[in-house]
């Protein structure tokens, strides 16, 4: 017992998380990098989308100009996700399959940003915008109804790189 205590002590007193991120058991879906100190994969965070599913979500009912009507999104937190990753930063960069990327303040996490992963109850294909998309709470916040925002709402995520 005392030496799980020191080794806990010594990992604490490191700033190295004294817990490893579970592994991904299925097809990863969302690798988190950068200043991430919960690792799986090497230095990275990486997520299949079981281990999405279990973290703090959100279901959303929102109007945004890439659906018609209001659309239902639901997925987890994206503050839920960089907390599960042990990410700590001020900007991150949102990558898409196709390359596509968008830089974003760490502050936007804190406004109930979701990472999609269903529409209207569907897992999202990449057809479909998926695996992920990043959908901000239009509905709670109709001010961020605007080009600024929708140039942040990456689809087709593959990756999140955490920068200080």
């Amino acid at each position: 017992m005392k030496r799980i205590l020191i080794a806990l002590l010594a990992a604490a007193m490191s700033g190295v998380s004294a817990f490893a991120l579970e592994a991904p058991t299925g097809l990863i879906v969302l690798t988190v990098k950068g200043a991430v100190t919960n690792t799986n994969v090497g230095d990275t965070a990486a997520f299949d989308l079981a281990m999405l599913e279990k973290l703090e979500s959100r279901k959303a009912l929102v109007e945004t100009p890439w659906t018609t009507g209001k659309t239902t999104f639901e997925g987890p937190l994206l503050r839920a996700v960089l907390e599960e990753a042990g990410a700590s930063g001020t900007t991150l960069t949102v990558r898409a399959l196709n390359e596509y990327s968008a830089e974003i303040p760490m502050i936007d996490a804190e406004i109930a940003t979701i990472l999609a992963t269903r529409q209207d109850g569907q897992r999202m294909s990449v057809r479909e915008k998926g695996p992920l998309m990043l959908v901000y709470p239009f509905d709670l916040d109709p001010g961020l109804y605007n080009e600024k925002y929708f140039s942040r709402s990456v689809w087709q995520i593959k990756e999140i790189e955490v920068a200080k």
